[in-house]
């Protein structure tokens, strides 16, 4: 299941039908779980946990060093779920002692190649982001979020649950739950209907959500008042409040 010619330490912890490739280089203080397939040249360096049937492909460089200078050589952690797929080239950056010390990948997630996830960045579920998008340090993507190719994310920003941001969109902004952004800057278009309808939401709830989308972006009104109004419909239809809470949040503003 290991090619002779991969190179894994002693101190690497690999389950026992674990598949590394030619060439393939992993370090120490590296787990990786059961069915996992780690391909040809990809390097992993812990501290790092990769949990079961995941896909590296390869090229691909898991848990290096973060790129920010004020990290000292503290020992930090990379932590990835269960079945994400991580293409050729995706660059995946352990933490700083700066933050929590951990750059957090949880399941079922597509990373296409030359994805870029830094320092601190927490990935929830299911999420896609599209070849070259990258995201700063302390970054959050909520689960089932999608970032379109060559996306680029400020460090600190977050972008909600079932968010959609459009190929070569800039963001230096939070984006809040179910809303589709694009340009450079970003900027607001919609919610992510065709999203939502895959993942089952009922068209009652998403003519709801339509509904604090206009509120939030075409009512006039000032933040505050529009997270009142917001927090008044989710009385109503509990999936407008990850919107209301997401934006009481934000400590960077939402895109609008």
């Amino acid at each position: 299941m290991i090619h002779p010619t991969a190179l894994v330490d002693s101190g690497a912890a690999l389950d026992s039908d674990v598949e590394v490739g030619p060439f393939a280089v992993i370090g120490p203080d590296v787990e990786i779980g059961a069915g996992s397939r780690i391909g040809a040249h990809a390097v992993i360096k812990g501290p790092t946990r990769i949990g079961r049937d995941n896909r590296i492909f390869q090229f691909a460089s898991v848990g290096e060093d973060p790129q920010d200078k004020k990290y000292g050589g503290e020992t930090t952690r990379l932590e990835i779920g269960d079945r994400n797929q991580i293409r050729e080239f995706t660059t995946l950056h352990r933490g700083t002692a700066q933050d929590r010390g951990v750059t957090r990948i949880g399941n079922d997630n597509l990373l296409m190649a030359y994805v870029h996830v830094a320092h601190d960045c927490r990935i929830g579920d299911n999420v896609i982001m599209a070849n070259a998008a990258s995201l700063g340090g302390h970054v959050e993507i909520q689960d089932w979020a999608i970032l379109g190719g060559f996306t680029i994310v400020h460090q600190f920003c977050r972008i909600g649950a079932h968010g959609f941001c459009a190929m070569g969109s800039v963001l230096s902004k939070d984006v809040p739950p179910y809303v589709t952004v694009g340009g450079h800057p970003a900027e607001p278009r919609g919610i992510n209907a065709e999203g939502l309808r895959r993942r089952g939401f009922s068209d009652l709830a998403i003519q709801a959500i339509k509904r604090a989308y206009r509120t939030l972006y075409l009512g006039n009104l000032k933040l505050a008042e529009a997270i009142a109004e917001l927090t008044r419909m989710s009385a109503d239809t509990p999936e407008i409040a990850p919107m209301a809470d997401f934006i009481t949040d934000s400590t960077r503003s939402i895109v609008r």
